[in-house]
Parts: C-alpha cells; structure tokens; sequence
C-alpha cells in the first residue's frame, strides 16, 4: 500500500496524507480521523527510508555501549531511551561487548543510517572512528567517559573520585592488604577508578594495594580472581577488594563462599563499582559506588539534542556527576575505624 492508495481511500490528496503522518497539527481532526481510518484499514506503512532520503536524517539516535550483558550500561540505555521518546526519537543500540572492531562496525553502520546523531561508550583510546562520524556532519557525545582535551561533549561520573571513596571505605574499615581485581587497562575507567584507590592507599601508611588484572568485567572473570586469591594461605591473602565493577565482586563473592572457605566481610571486605540491582540481592549484599545510569542516559540525550538543534553553538562540553558510596553487609564487618581516628592515623 502505498500513500496515494491511502489518499483515494479516504477521498484527500496525497499531500494530506503525508501532513497527517508528519504535521498533523496542520489537519483538521476530522480528516486526520478519516485518514487514520483509511490507514488502519488499507494496514498502510510509512516507508521511512525514502523519508530519510528527502530530509536528510533519520528521526534515530544510535547508541553503542561496551557489553549490553552489563546491568550498568542497560539503565544508561534506558535513561537515554525515556528522553530520547520524549522528543519522538527511537535509539538504535549497538554491543561493541568491549571489542573495538565491533565498536566502530556500528558507528559506521550509524553513519550509513544517516541517524541525527550518536552516543558511544568507547572501548579503548582511539577515538578516530567518533571523529570521523563528526567530520562527517553527525554530532557525537561520548558517554561514561570524559574527553576534556577532544572536541567531543561528554557526559561522564568521576570514576577517580569513586575509585578513592572505594578504597578509603575498606582502610576507615581497618583494612590494610587491599587488592584491585581490574578489567582490561585499555578501557578508561578501570584506569581511573585504579588511580583513585591508589591515592587513597598511598596516603595511608603501612597500607598497600595489588591489582589482579582479568580479561573482561564479568562474573565469569571475577570468579576467576576470586579462585586465585583462595587458593593462596590465609595470611597471604588480602583483607580486602575493591573490584572495578559489580559483575566482577558478584563473581569474586561466588568464589570466596563456593570454593574456599573465606569468610565476607570478616576475612575479606568487599566492594564494587555501579550499584547495580544485583550488588543488593547478592547473598552477602554488596557494598558498592553508584553511578546515576539513567540520569547518565538521559542527560548524554539531552546534551545530543542540543548539539542537533545548534551544530555551532556554545554547549556545555561536559557534564561530570559525583559517585556515591553505598554500604551494605560485605563491608560492614570487621574492626571499624572512625573517620576522626582515620584522619589521625593517616596524618601520622
């Protein structure tokens, strides 16, 4: 079925059926009614491809995240879902599942699209694929990350900040071995959040951070580490770990009850990184740093929006939130050092 049939069928021209389907606010009720009718009955679809072709741009915002698997990146996709609808705009989400190959086959598939404009979580550091798709007259804002030397707007948390309230929770707790299960160093914020808890540990005498480095951020890796530091004697492991995300301490956690005989909190604190839905219902619930995800979302579209409506104008570059830290029973054991009595002992 095509427009034309819809016209004939409800006895207007084919102009008024595209005004229906575009600015119905042009047309009087009772022919948008009587159109609507004839669409409904003829099962009409709009072929948007050739609309694209006529104004240049799709009504689509691509999204592409690092791993859709992760709940973190599900709730940014779903703030940036909520506004984005807001405006009568469908995100297109792609998994790059932390692969830069996979990564910038979607920004080029966007790119080929002709979307109005994309939000990327980028995997690593090359950030040429992003600048091509801006070259190319497609705004681009990165979110989850910061870019304050690119030309790039970016809606980002301070993952330094978070990584330094993680690790000062497990000394004010009386903890001192500390351990860093992280992700791939390529990606940024498992840097970051690393360089956080490594000044918060180098301002505590006698305190001491080691890092087991995993493949990817998932349970299956945490697990992993989780095994590996079980398997050492007791006093050669930690008393306790800060994992660079949630996914990672669930699986950690799994280790340290399924496989050893490690005890969460009393032998090993524990803590993660997002806040996710599962960092409560998890059998010792976790202490983690929360990041507002679908603010996250919702604000990258915002800032997206504003880049579509004025290329040129003066924008806020970025947006940086502040992460929160959440306590709950697997860090909650232990000998406890109040902040006064921390603050001391680390002046000294």
């Amino acid at each position: 079925m095509s427009v034309r049939d819809v016209a004939i069928a409800a006895s207007v021209s084919v102009g008024t059926v595209s005004n229906v389907l575009n600015r119905p606010d042009k047309v009087a009720p009772a022919t948008v009614a009587r159109v609507l009718a004839a669409i409904d009955e003829l099962g009409f679809v709009r072929n948007d491809a050739a609309r694209q072709l006529r104004a240049g741009r799709s009504r689509s915002i691509g999204l592409v995240v690092q791993d859709v698997g992760n709940p973190f990146f599900a709730e940014i996709a779903r703030g940036a879902e909520d506004r984005a609808a807001e405006d009568g705009m469908a995100v297109l989400l792609g998994n790059a599942d932390q692969q830069s190959r996979r990564e910038t086959s979607y920004l080029d598939l966007f790119r080929e699209q002709r979307v109005n404009g994309v939000l990327v979580s980028p995997t690593g550091e090359d950030l040429a694929p992003m600048e091509r798709l801006r070259d190319a007259g497609i705004p681009v804002v990165l979110v989850d990350r910061e870019a304050p030397d690119a030309e790039f707007s970016w809606v980002a948390v301070d993952d330094v900040e978070g990584g330094h309230l993680a690790a000062t929770h497990l000394l004010e707790r009386g903890r001192r071995r500390l351990a860093f299960i992280a992700g791939p160093r390529s990606i940024r914020q498992v840097g970051d959040r690393l360089e956080g808890a490594r000044r918060a540990v180098a301002a505590q005498a006698g305190a001491t951070l080691e890092v087991v480095e995993m493949a990817a951020l998932s349970v299956l890796e945490g697990r992993r580490a989780g095994a590996q530091l079980v398997a050492r004697a007791p006093r050669e492991r930690p008393d306790a770990v800060f994992a660079a995300n949630d996914l990672l301490a669930v699986g950690a956690l799994q280790a340290f009850a399924l496989i050893g005989d490690v005890r969460v909190p009393e032998d090993v604190a524990l803590i993660g990184y997002d806040d996710i839905d599962f960092a409560a219902a998890a059998v010792v619930p976790l202490s983690s740093i929360r990041q507002p995800a679908r603010l996250i979302g919702s604000s990258a579209v915002d800032v997206l929006l504003k880049n579509i409506a004025d290329p040129h104008g003066s924008h806020d570059r970025g947006i940086r939130f502040q992460p929160e830290l959440v306590v709950r029973a697997s860090t909650a054991g232990g000998d406890t050092i109040t902040p006064a009595a921390f603050a001391a002992e680390t002046a000294s």
